[in-house]
């Protein structure tokens, strides 16, 4: 099968078309038809920083497809259904014509969306709704009289962590933006308040007479960490999902502050007991996405997945501007 992956750790040139043997499907997998798939900074960072071990690499986590072969335990889904889902980091990824993914991290891809659409969804999805509910532990309809803090509300995680806060809980939410066009982009996925992250982001909160209890920190948390120290509310929480080179978390120390790392793959990754979480909550999202309560955060849909696309969604990425989702089709 083609698939496009690296041999060596680079720039978005090590981008190349592959051919592969067709991945085996353990007793929980389903086989994938890639009909969709999307970049994300993950997918930069990897192709960027990290060799190949052994044999070329193969990015990609989210997808949506058609299921073509099942394994021999697997209970939830049957051949010809449409699923979606974000994979996992330690197989190989889904820029590639058929994909194995572990049948308890897939829901069922929304029946409003296309294939494309629905895999702008997965992966920023399931980073939010862990976020609130099990670093924050937030409760579905918790949150009242409090506010939740996101920074860099345009990215891909932010614009579907603004839709859920307010769907899902009662918070007040202030989201960071700097840009003319981002700034109504998240007002457009639901925030109460925009502050400016170029600017003095404690002040501006502080203006608004907000001091939040949750800080969603998803970009430049070191750049932003004496500021978030100053305006979160004590015994506050704060969740982080980039890779600061280093954090003074002393500072923390006085307002008893918690700090969670929020990665999406640690239950793929250690095989959980609550490993099936992921799926339950692809298909909430989905259902919300059918009936209106959220809706899609891409904003950059190609035809199909090429290496001249994926580079060029690589460099987007790498670009620092992209808002909401990128996604591109299958081969």
């Amino acid at each position: 099968m083609k698939v496009i992956g690296y041999n060596a750790a680079g720039n978005a040139d090590t981008l190349e078309i592959i051919e592969m043997d067709q991945p085996v499907v353990g007793p929980r997998d389903l086989l994938v038809v890639v009909e969709g798939i999307s970049v994300n900074p993950v997918d930069v960072k990897l192709r960027a920083g990290v060799e190949p071990e052994g044999a070329a690499r193969v990015l990609g986590f989210d997808a949506a497809g058609v299921v073509t072969e099942i394994g021999n335990e697997v209970t939830g889904y049957k051949v010809g259904d449409a699923v979606y889902y974000a994979g996992d980091v330690t197989r190989a990824g889904t820029n590639a014509e058929f994909h194995a993914v572990d049948e308890r991290i897939v829901g069922r891809k929304p029946a409003s969306l296309d294939f494309v659409e629905a895999a702008g969804l997965p992966l920023t999805s399931i980073t939010a709704w862990e976020m609130l509910f099990d670093a924050f532990r937030l409760t579905e309809g918790g949150g009242s009289g409090q506010t939740l803090l996101v920074i860099g509300g345009a990215g891909g995680v932010g614009s579907i962590l603004i839709q859920l806060a307010k769907a899902l809980t009662g918070l007040t939410v202030i989201a960071t933006a700097s840009r003319p066009e981002t700034q109504d982009w998240v007002r457009k996925m639901g925030a109460d308040h925009v502050v400016d992250h170029r600017g003095d982001l404690a002040a501006q909160v502080a203006d608004l007479g907000l001091v939040p209890s949750y800080v969603a920190a998803l970009t430049a948390t070191d750049q932003h960490w004496p500021a978030i120290i100053d305006l979160i509310a004590p015994r506050g929480q704060i969740a982080l999902i980039d890779d600061p080179e280093a954090l003074d978390i002393k500072v923390a120390k006085p307002k008893a502050l918690s700090i969670h790392w929020e990665f999406m793959f640690t239950r793929s990754m250690f095989g959980t007991e609550d490993i099936g979480a992921q799926r339950d909550l692809l298909n909430r999202v989905a259902e919300m996405i059918d009936a209106g309560t959220l809706q899609s955060t891409v904003t950059e849909k190609g035809d199909a997945l090429t290496v001249d696309a994926l580079r060029a969604a690589h460099l987007k990425q790498e670009s620092g501007r992209v808002i909401g989702k990128q996604v591109l089709g299958g081969f």
